[in-house]
């Protein structure tokens, strides 16, 4: 799954978009907050898990 896939799950479900620095994308949702890289790749299969683990998608 690249970036910009893991961007729009996760807008998709109720995360919103606080800033961008540079490729990275911070999203929030209440008080927590995740960063997503939005590089031309697919993320890598750790990064990928612990992104859906943080977002409660796991």
């Amino acid at each position: 799954m690249s970036g910009k896939q893991m961007l729009k799950l996760l807008i998709k479900h109720g995360w919103i978009v606080d800033r961008i620095n540079g490729s990275h994308h911070t999203l929030i949702k209440g008080d927590r907050t995740i960063v997503i890289p939005v590089h031309s790749k697919d993320l890598g299969k750790g990064i990928e898990s612990k992104i859906l683990k943080e977002a409660g998608l796991k």
